[in-house]
């Protein structure tokens, strides 16, 4: 199932690891650093089965998870309404973490019906600057059991604000000194790390109001450390497709089904999956730098803005960006 069994296929797969993550990284440092990255956040899942005293392994609170009905909404519009609370949540909080904001609206919508049962949980869907619709953020309503309600925020956060939503408008919505190609530009490891990101700083707006939310959030950023794993696992390392799911099931809270989709996807598009959590690492560890660097006069709203204002950019150009901000903020 790996591209790289292919002719010419571990050329190829790494041409697409250049492309999806703008860095120079390979198969085997990708794989080392999910890895991890998977050790890391576990430790953290841990804390939290510890903090709600359930009594079993890591294994059993998954399967406690992916079972109890508390975690799952009853009709399509539970759902739906569950997300749009959590949607206008981060609304309000918005000013305090970015001082530039789109003009665009977005809505709340679920997964047109005929292509729900093979899509993702959620998505966003943009419109250009002149198009009078708002942007859209999907959520999945087909098979609700595999809906949890747990991993709503986090969701929510990725797809909606301060993520796709946000992070895509603002990009539609720059000046047109910068050209056109650079206004409709998406680079996956900046824009998905900028998703994945997203979701981590949801934790600091207070989004996540209960430990099994806090653990929906991790399982969500496990799930993309899993990637770095088994991306290159099926595509370098002759991992077997059992081998991914098994992967995935045992260190994930994901369900089943959405494992299942997910598998699929990494099998048919080498590279793209390892864009999330390459791009996520960078931000948050030009971040860390700033705020060493920077001490108490590091503002959030500040480092967002640098961030986001060019548009879409390469992680290298992203670094170079950052560190020009530091070195400016050092001599006033």
């Amino acid at each position: 199932i790996g591209v790289s069994e292919t002719p010419n296929g571990a050329a190829y797969y790494q041409s697409r690891i250049d492309f999806y993550t703008t860095l120079k990284e390979t198969p085997q440092s990708i794989h080392e650093k999910g890895l991890e990255e998977v050790s890391r956040i576990r430790k953290q899942m841990q804390d939290i089965i510890k903090e709600v005293n359930f009594k079993g392994s890591m294994a059993d609170f998954i399967r406690f998870l992916r079972t109890d009905p508390q975690f799952y909404a009853k009709t399509p519009e539970e759902l739906l309404k569950h997300a749009r609370n959590i949607a206008k949540k981060l609304d309000e909080q918005l000013p305090r973490y970015f001082k530039t904001l789109p003009r665009k609206p977005y809505g709340v919508a679920p997964v047109p019906d005929a292509i729900a049962p093979k899509y993702t949980a959620g998505r966003y869907i943009g419109t250009s600057k002149e198009s009078t619709y708002p942007g859209y953020y999907w959520v999945n309503t087909y098979n609700l059991p595999s809906r949890t309600l747990y991993t709503i925020p986090a969701l929510t956060a990725h797809e909606a604000v301060p993520g796709h939503h946000l992070q895509i408008s603002l990009n539609n919505e720059l000046p047109k000194t910068i050209p056109a190609f650079r206004r409709g530009l998406y680079l996956s490891a900046y824009g998905e790390g900028w998703g994945l990101y997203s979701e981590y700083l949801a934790d600091e707006i207070g989004i996540y109001t209960t430990p099994y939310e806090k653990f929906g959030q991790l399982t969500y950023e496990m799930w993309r450390a899993c990637r770095l794993v088994v991306d290159t696992g099926i595509h370098a390392k002759g991992w077997t497709r059992e081998q991914v799911v098994d992967f995935m099931a045992s260190n994930t809270a994901l369900s089943l089904h959405e494992i299942g989709t997910e598998t699929d996807r990494y099998i048919s598009w080498p590279g793209q999956a390892l864009s999330y959590k390459i791009g996520e690492l960078k931000i948050r560890e030009l971040r860390q730098k700033a705020e060493e660097s920077l001490g108490t006069t590091f503002d959030i709203r500040d480092f967002h803005e640098v961030i986001l204002a060019q548009g879409t950019v390469t992680l290298p150009i992203m670094e170079l960006r950052v560190h020009a901000y530091i070195d400016a903020q050092g001599l006033n």
